[in-house]
């Protein structure tokens, strides 16, 4: 079940999720991949997590570039599905396609 964080975790977030920023009260990542191939694929194993968490993000793709941003719209804020969303990109990042820069 979704929940707000506290402000003291939201405080924190840019810190512990590297990449992202916060922006306008929602997580913010732009990523650059080597085409558009690459950042198509990504978002299809982003769209994959977030189905299986049951929230999705709000993103757009354009040729090589992903802009993502996270927040949950029916609680006003950032939650724990946000964070988990966040985690998961970190890792799909991790372990997948290389980029060009963030």
């Amino acid at each position: 079940m979704a929940h707000l964080l506290s402000a003291e975790t939201v405080a924190g977030l840019a810190d512990n999720l590297p990449g992202w920023q916060l922006r306008a009260g929602r997580l913010h990542r732009e990523l650059r991949f080597a085409d558009f191939v690459g950042a198509f694929g990504f978002m299809a194993q982003v769209a994959l997590v977030a189905e299986a968490l049951g929230h999705h993000p709000d993103w757009s793709n354009s040729w090589n570039r992903l802009v993502i941003n996270l927040s949950t719209h029916d609680l006003g804020g950032l939650s724990n599905l946000d964070l988990a969303l966040a985690q998961r990109i970190n890792q799909l990042l991790e372990t997948g396609p290389s980029r060009e820069q963030d």
